[in-house]
């Protein structure tokens, strides 16, 4: 087994991924590992995660990465984006894999999803210089370093966003809040075990209600160059 096999193992243990054989621990195996410097943003629905991390990558100079992730998984396991898209940050049930793998030749089990969004994940933080967004990268590159940061508000907030920069009524956005931050908190439970919530996760936590997307993205600067004072030098 590979080198990212085992950091998957150590990742997904949950979900029974079994080691092919023995070898060094996923902690050993960690530490031959060059670590680069990265960001990975958690957030929440209407928290403006989004821009403040479109933003911070964009005065690094860094890679950023949200739907390139999803392209880069469709690439590798060769299915029609769509059907990438529908997986994604949503929990997929045992059975719904049965079935649909039976029946539609198509259909993308969440365990194969998964087990690509880890490798890609990882390698892309093993690269370095790029900014994560979301699908629980932090819990995936816990061995790599890198700054953690979550971008919360509180919901009315938040609702407040999403109606004046989406164009929803407040009814709306506040629907589809709740329904994101659901989908996005099933995800994380189901393949990390863990609550996306708990503060305890991160480097950084911002609260944006009264903070700017610019002022946010400062303050995750200037903690990403003290946490990685020679950052410069693997650009």
């Amino acid at each position: 087994m590979g080198l990212f096999d085992k950091l998957i193992f150590n990742q997904v243990k949950r979900r029974e991924l079994v080691l092919q054989q023995e070898g060094p621990g996923v902690e050993a195996v960690a530490k031959k590992i060059k670590l680069r410097p990265f960001i990975t943003i958690s957030r929440e629905s209407g928290s403006g995660g989004t821009p403040i991390a479109k933003l911070v990558a964009k005065k690094l100079q860094f890679k950023f990465y949200n739907k390139k992730l999803i392209n880069l998984i469709a690439n590798k396991t060769k299915k029609r984006k769509a059907l990438i898209e529908s997986l994604d940050e949503k929990e997929r049930g045992m059975v719904e894999d049965i079935v649909q793998s039976f029946f539609n030749p198509d259909y993308v089990a969440g365990e194969t999803y998964f087990k690509h969004l880890c490798r890609i994940t990882m390698t892309l933080a093993r690269k370095g210089n790029c900014v994560i967004l979301g699908r629980g990268a932090n819990f995936i590159t816990s061995d790599y370093g890198g700054l953690h940061v979550r971008i919360v508000a509180p919901f009315l907030v938040r609702a407040g966003y999403t109606a004046q920069y989406e164009g929803y009524t407040i009814y709306e956005a506040r629907e589809r809040m709740q329904q994101f931050d659901k989908e996005r908190k099933d995800f994380i439970k189901e393949y990390f075990g863990k609550d996306p919530s708990n503060a305890n996760y991160y480097d950084l936590v911002i609260n944006t209600a009264e903070l700017k997307p610019e002022i946010a993205a400062e303050v995750i600067l200037t903690a990403f160059k003290k946490k990685f004072p020679d950052w410069k030098k693997y650009r």
